[in-house]
């Protein structure tokens, strides 16, 4: 029996996107071929890695990392385009699946970046593929650009963070998209498991900002206790305007099937949630997933 085809496209949104890994494992185990891969931002290393054949081994890594792992694979910098380099995060990714080049992948696969000199995206198909990976996860602000040539690459999801207009549609086939940025789940907790919960991400994030900005953002805190945080501020703009960047992509261009995750899941550098992350992934497809 010949398997059912899928155009897969994973969008960006983080430590979410270990979310990916899960929704791969359960289309290949429900008897779907993956024909093409699309992907940004954390989509793009997911589907990268995946269309290069190494995803067993990657997310083997994933779920051994704890706290400390994640903090000590950012390099610092604390330049005016942004304070982490992201050299070693993947020179540690070469480390479990070696050097590859799109252009030897079986798999079909795009990763997209956003061109801030030219406001225009731009699109992996061939090369290096951690130099694409590397251009399609710098957060502005976060990461420093990758400078190739005359362009200034950033964040894939700037311009389009789950792009479903790249597909190459076959009439055989279906178009599975995911969303990492999908509306929150309410999250039942108890008011002493909420606080400590806060206090953790707050300490988390803390770690990655100089003393002088975090001595201004606490004392706007004590200031304005209603108002976000200079920390929150930094999560959540990025995300809702990819939310709205989102919804009108999938307007335009409707998948046959649209797998949400959570945008509360976890936050963009909880690589140590994989296995909470994973399971989110698996619940959502089993949610989400239309059986042809």
């Amino acid at each position: 029996m010949e398997k059912k085809k899928v155009h897969l496209v994973l969008g960006s949104g983080g430590a979410r996107g270990i979310a990916h890994i899960a929704v791969i494992e359960a289309l290949e185990k429900d008897g779907y071929e993956i024909i093409e891969v699309i992907g940004c931002s954390m989509g793009a290393v997911v589907g990268g890695i995946y269309a290069a054949g190494h995803l067993s081994e990657y997310k083997k890594w994933l779920l051994s990392l704890t706290r400390s792992d994640v903090f000590e694979l950012l390099d610092f910098t604390f330049t005016k385009t942004g304070f982490v380099k992201g050299e070693k995060l993947f020179a540690k990714h070469k480390e479990v699946t070696g050097d590859l080049y799109i252009e030897n992948f079986k798999i079909p696969f795009t990763a997209v970046a956003t061109d801030m000199k030219h406001n225009e995206e731009v699109y992996f198909r061939d090369g290096n593929l951690y130099t694409a990976l590397r251009a399609s996860v710098s957060i502005p602000g976060l990461f420093t650009p990758v400078v190739l040539g005359n362009k200034v690459l950033v964040d894939g999801g700037v311009l389009n963070p789950v792009p479903v207009n790249l597909v190459n549609k076959q009439e055989d086939a279906i178009i599975v998209a995911v969303d990492l940025n999908a509306r929150a789940e309410e999250k039942k907790l108890t008011e002493s498991s909420l606080n400590s919960e806060e206090e953790k991400e707050q300490k988390w994030y803390e770690r990655l900002l100089p003393d002088q900005v975090l001595e201004f953002a606490k004392k706007q805190d004590k200031q304005e206790e209603e108002a976000f945080s200079l920390l929150g501020l930094m999560e959540s703009t990025f995300s809702f305007t990819q939310d709205r960047l989102t919804s009108l992509m999938f307007e335009m261009y409707k998948p046959e099937v649209r797998i949400n995750i959570p945008r509360n899941t976890c936050n963009t550098f909880d690589f140590y949630k994989a296995k909470e992350v994973y399971e989110a992934g698996i619940n959502a497809y089993k949610k989400d997933m239309i059986q042809e």
